[in-house]
């Protein structure tokens, strides 16, 4: 099974809500105006609605990383 690995750049983050909107079990937004991912390490199970959330993200702020197979 698959493991990855979530990088997130909340520096970057505009607080748009577009992850959160397309993976609303991983990402929430916070008191800030910002997201936060819930989970760092995401399993296969997991990855498809990351993986949406990370290509909805307008300021690239969100890098998913295959850490093992």
């Amino acid at each position: 099974m698959a493991k990855y690995k979530i990088n997130f750049d909340r520096t970057k983050c505009i607080g748009c809500g577009a992850c959160v909107a397309a993976c609303p079990s991983n990402w929430e937004m916070r008191d800030d105006g910002k997201t936060k991912n819930k989970k760092e390490i995401i399993s296969d199970s997991e990855y498809s609605g990351n993986k949406e959330a990370e290509e909805a993200c307008p300021v690239n702020a969100i890098n998913i990383i295959k850490t093992k197979d």
